[in-house]
């Protein structure tokens, strides 16, 4: 039986960038998180320890900073494309290439002071290759989110293990990881956020799988260049502490913030006719 070689690719993860941009006394802040990862005519380099096509991860981790200096960053999503496109056409065995990049937000104090935003995070993840196929799939985590009442959960199924009470009133909790694919022109980063945002805040809320829809088909009815969006949502469990044995009552004020275990709700939202995805995601 013959043994080959099967998908595989290298790259540079995780190069911390902080881009500073002077204008005159007021500075501008970017703070990245970028990997890049190469594909194509790497056969040699496995099964003979040949070298040749291999572009070294040193210089990956270069090129993000030199780029950084000589184009500045501006949208994360053409900061990655440009990086993908001169991998693929400046290196004649890399077929393909794919870079991730994640943006951490500093909040302004002053014209170059900062403080550092919550646990929220921009993402994009960009593929290109030789034949010019280029997807981009643009996102958010860590957005923390809570609604303290206009969400309940009941009339769920129950078997001889369940001990969960219906909840006719709940806190409803998660931190939102959102994904969206998209044709053509981008839709803005923050319009795509408010939508999101918009969505959970104003719907009554009977399952986080309700919410979670309501999210997904809010921002695609809103943006026509979104064509797929994929959410994650984890279920930050509140639950009401029983104050009886202090002879207190709790009307759905007081409450033990669970971290774990936590439900796991996750779902895409697409257009009937969105094209495929094909390695976008991945």
């Amino acid at each position: 039986m013959a043994i080959v070689l099967g998908p595989n690719r290298y790259g540079k993860a995780e190069t911390r960038l902080v881009r500073v941009t002077r204008d005159g006394g007021v500075h501008h802040l970017k703070d990245l998180n970028v990997s890049c990862a190469l594909s194509g005519d790497m056969t040699a380099v496995h099964l003979t320890g040949d070298n040749a096509a291999v572009l070294p991860t040193d210089t990956q981790k270069n090129t993000v900073y030199a780029f950084a200096a000589r184009h500045g960053v501006g949208e994360i999503e053409d900061f990655a494309l440009l990086l993908a496109r001169h991998y693929v056409g400046t290196q004649p065995a890399v077929h393909h290439a794919r870079v991730e990049i994640e943006e951490y937000p500093w909040d302004r104090l002053g014209d170059h002071s900062f403080v550092r935003g919550g646990g929220e995070a921009r993402t994009c993840l960009v593929h290109h290759d030789r034949d010019g196929r280029t997807t981009v799939v643009s996102g958010l985590t860590g957005l923390v989110v809570l609604n303290s009442t206009g969400s309940e959960f009941r009339g769920f199924a129950v078997d001889e293990y369940t001990t969960l009470r219906p909840a006719a009133a709940r806190v409803l909790a998660t931190a939102i990881d959102a994904r969206w694919r998209q044709e053509g022109e981008r839709a803005a980063h923050a319009t795509v956020r408010r939508h999101l945002l918009e969505a959970f805040a104003g719907t009554y809320s009977l399952s986080l799988q309700q919410t979670l829809y309501a999210m997904g088909e809010r921002v695609l009815a809103s943006c026509p260049q979104v064509c797929e969006i994929r959410l994650a949502m984890p279920n930050r469990h509140h639950f009401a502490v029983d104050l009886t044995p202090f002879g207190l009552d709790n009307d759905n004020e007081v409450f033990h913030a669970a971290d774990r275990p936590y439900g796991l709700i996750e779902g895409t939202v697409l257009r009937e006719d969105a094209p495929d995805a094909g390695f976008a995601w991945e």
